[in-house]
């Protein structure tokens, strides 16, 4: 398969080149376009890279990709569904079940398992070509800021993607054995032989990592401005370096670098807050997929997956809940509390709780009139269809520009909340109880109008906290499944809200130090090209 994603390179190259930035469009035949010419220019180099950024949302029109899963927009919200974060209350039209039954990354021949490994391979090959065609080139210098600028996304874009496949396809640093755990091939040359390697140790690919975002961030220090925050940046590279770190449990560096990566990002205000998680222009948005119309992806939309409003069947028979638990948690004066609805109405004959479908199977309600008038009153307020049903609990956290229609919003991939917790925990981990409090205290007060984080006076108060921070402020945002392994933490959906009799074997897990199907298995055709990798290597 690796032998396969680097002879697609020039593939990748051609959608930068004819399909992103209209400040660089490019009038030459697609079919004309050769390896030379991606890397002619910076011009060529900069389409190169709205190739990568595309990918992050675009449904793969690369041979051997898979339009189910449009990058990013499937796989954020699938990490939160797999652990019970994001909770399905029906099964709709299928989308996920699998996951959330603990099937599909348990399978080595899944779509899941394949594509999210076939896609980050892509952004690497492609980062190893910008790499190497710069360092091949005398006409080329990192002094030049366009070339740094260059270099400090194509390696950002190679660290930020071989952490996702270690921290996934390999045993979570901090509950494992890093030094002889095995992680994922590491591949840095480009162009022929086009040969695979063997898989790396989870502390060799993390050694890599970070000597990429290390030198990612030394580019950036003297790149051009990013023209949008679809590029990555150096507060982005910042914010992957925390990430790493965190997982990692490299706590000083985490602190230091999350600190970085939300300077000039304000956290938002309760109106923004509200507003529907649509769009990068918010304040504390670091990165982000600036979706174009005509690129959209639809039915395959992170919004078709996540959003009660989108005009779809995934959300039309299956509103997306909150773990009931969690928000018994949310004090009355956060107002997070209120893209929660717990008295919505259960208007879906087919709820896996076998109390939707009218006021009769509906415990909250005891006539038709005020059944009816709930729902009328939700539809209303957040612009749903009159076919889209309602479920207690249910989320209207992320909500579309233009309700109740198809239409495409942004993608968020990194907001400056998420590095105040990344401080926080990092601090906590240290045992460092004021600074982590001084670092909660910002985004606590911003959402809490009663927050004291005084209270959270040892180590165990603010772990805790922070678990419940970072359920609810980066709910439906991706990061439970990471979280569980880092905090070896399994699943109890009982006390939930969600259904055993949909969820199944994902409705209790063990925790990840015990239980081995937290990794992904390694993709079977993976095995199957990669004479470097046996059947006997396959993750148990």
């Amino acid at each position: 398969m690796l032998r396969k994603i680097q002879f697609l390179f020039l593939v990748v190259a051609l959608i930068g080149l004819t399909s992103c930035e209209k400040d660089f469009l490019d009038t030459k035949p697609t079919d004309s376009i050769s390896d030379a010419d991606a890397f002619a220019s910076t011009e060529n180099m900069f389409l190169v890279l709205n190739g990568l950024h595309r990918q992050m949302y675009a449904q793969s029109p690369l041979p051997g990709g898979s339009s189910s899963r449009a990058g990013q927009q499937y796989f954020m919200p699938m990490f939160d569904v797999y652990c019970g974060d994001l909770i399905h209350s029906a099964r709709a039209n299928g989308w996920m079940r699998a996951g959330l039954q603990w099937l599909s990354h348990t399978d080595s021949n899944s779509t899941s398992v394949e594509q999210l490994w076939y896609q980050r391979y892509h952004f690497i090959t492609t980062a190893n070509n910008l790499i190497d065609n710069i360092a091949a080139n005398d006409a080329y210098s990192d002094s030049d800021p366009d070339i740094a600028n260059i270099l400090g996304q194509a390696y950002a874009y190679r660290a930020w993607a071989y952490h996702v496949l270690v921290s996934t396809y390999g045993k979570g640093y901090l509950i494992g054995n890093p030094a002889s755990d095995l992680g994922v091939p590491i591949i840095l040359q480009a162009g022929a032989p086009y040969e695979s390697a063997p898989r790396s140790t989870v502390a060799e690919v993390y050694a890599q990592i970070e000597s990429d975002i290390a030198e990612s961030i030394k580019h950036f220090q003297n790149a051009s401005a990013p023209k949008n925050k679809s590029h990555l940046s150096l507060n982005a590279a910042y914010g992957i370096q925390a990430r790493v770190a965190l997982q990692k449990g490299d706590w000083a560096t985490a602190a230091t670098a999350a600190e970085n990566a939300r300077s000039g990002f304000p956290l938002m205000s309760e109106s923004d807050w509200k507003s529907g998680f649509n769009t990068v222009s918010l304040s504390e948005v670091i990165w982000g997929s600036t979706v174009i119309d005509a690129e959209t992806t639809y039915y395959r939309s992170y919004f078709y997956l996540i959003s009660p409003t989108f005009n779809g069947s995934q959300n039309r028979g299956n509103p997306k809940l909150v773990n009931i638990e969690r928000y018994n948690q949310i004090p009355t004066t956060d107002y997070r509390k209120d893209v929660f609805l717990p008295m919505a109405p259960n208007t879906n004959g087919a709820a896996s709780n076998g109390e939707g479908g009218s006021y009769e199977t509906d415990p909250n309600y005891s006539d038709a009139a005020s059944f009816a008038a709930a729902k009328a009153e939700i539809i209303n307020k957040y612009g749903m269809t009159s076919r889209h049903n309602t479920h207690p609990y249910m989320h209207v956290k992320f909500l579309q520009k233009n309700p109740g229609t198809i239409d495409p919003d942004d993608l968020i991939h990194m907001r400056a909340s998420e590095m105040y917790l990344i401080e926080a925990e990092a601090k906590a981990m240290q045992n460092d109880i004021r600074g982590a409090q001084e670092a909660l205290r910002p985004l606590g007060e911003a959402r809490d109008t009663a927050y004291d984080e005084t209270v959270y006076d040892d180590q165990d108060k603010l772990m805790e906290h922070i678990r419940f921070q970072r359920a609810i402020e980066l709910y439906g945002e991706g990061f439970s499944w990471h979280d569980h392994i880092r905090w070896d933490i399994g699943i109890d959906l009982t006390n939930s809200g969600a259904a055993q009799v949909l969820y199944q074997n994902g409705f209790q897990q063990d925790k990840p130090s015990t239980n081995n199907a937290w990794i992904w298995k390694i993709p079977q055709a993976e095995i199957d090209a990669n004479p470097n990798i046996s059947e006997a290597e396959q993750n148990k």
